[in-house]
């Protein structure tokens, strides 16, 4: 692999990465707009930017040959759901003050992904990957036993984010044909949606602002340009290296909760959050070793 080429990864993955991380501020920013009201958006305005993306890098012989694939196509609408229901999750947490257990999820979500592994790619863990597991169930069992709560916000967000990665893998369609064909499914329910059933102060554009309007329809951008970026990174990167970005989201979201929205860590946050960051450094760790003995053998 290329130093070019390699540069060239790391700047995508960062991009991808440093997108995911601020993005709570575009949706702070367009607070007053319902949650599920945002999620059509995002849907609607993603799939007309998906159509431009497909048009403009000649890829439509991928959708004509994914097509014949009716099998695919039909658990791409399963992906679709879960993905929506990943970001109606995100988009709610946000804008009701849980942004610190939104970036809890995306703290877990390398540890799901390990465990999918395991449970669906017959996988085999090692044996730091186990302890690392333990500790951010450990973490998770004791705010449950000590605390009575459970972070249904995070769990959620790190396995519907990890089961959408697992079948997106298996299903090995590119990220583009892919996200048209999920946004596809999901027009028409959003689109209904928007027109009979929503009846905020936002819901009818002809009525807003200029720049509310400009920012929701912007929802297509922060949605799909981030995913490309990171699917660009993989084509450049090692899996192992592009890993050690994906504390990025998670942690500038972190920052962000904390220093900017002023929410607050209580104790049960602090010793699930705890729990966790000593897991994914026993994780990052262990990654690292491998990759170098990889290298030596």
């Amino acid at each position: 692999m290329s130093q070019k080429n390699t540069m060239k990864g790391v700047l995508c993955a960062l991009g991808a990465y440093l997108i995911w991380g601020i993005a709570p501020v575009y949706f702070k920013s367009i607070q007053e707009v319902p949650a599920e009201e945002i999620l059509t958006h995002r849907i609607l305005w993603s799939f007309f930017f998906m159509l431009i993306l497909m048009t403009i890098s000649r890829h439509w012989p991928y959708l004509r040959q994914l097509i014949r694939q009716p099998k695919k196509i039909l658990l791409l609408a399963l992906t679709a759901i879960i993905i929506a229901t990943n970001w109606l999750t995100y988009i709610w947490a946000v804008n009701h003050g849980y942004m610190l257990e939104a970036s809890l999820g995306y703290f877990i979500n390398p540890l799901v992904n390990v465990l999918f592994g395991m449970l669906f790619l017959s996988e085999r863990f090692r044996r730091m990957q186990w302890i690392a597991v333990g500790l951010a169930f450990t973490g998770v069992f004791i705010q449950l036993w000590h605390f009575g709560s459970v972070p249904v916000i995070g769990l959620s967000l790190a396995v519907t984010f990890g089961l959408y990665g697992l079948l997106r893998k298996k299903l090995g369609v590119d990220a583009q044909t892919g996200m048209l064909v999920e946004t596809l499914w999901l027009f028409p329910v959003a689109l209904v949606y928007i027109l009979f059933f929503t009846h905020s102060p936002t819901s009818n554009m002809l009525e807003n602002s200029w720049s509310l309007n400009t920012l929701l329809i912007a929802a297509g951008i922060i949605t799909t340009v981030p995913l490309l970026l990171f699917t660009e990174a993989a084509h450049h990167l090692r899996l192992s290296t592009l890993g050690f970005f994906q504390y990025i989201g998670p942690t500038l979201m972190f920052i962000l909760a904390t220093m900017v929205y002023g929410e607050k860590i209580d104790a049960e946050r602090l010793v699930t959050f705890g729990f966790i960051w000593v897991a994914l450094i026993l994780f990052t760790l262990d990654a690292l070793y491998t990759q170098r003995r990889l290298r030596r053998s």
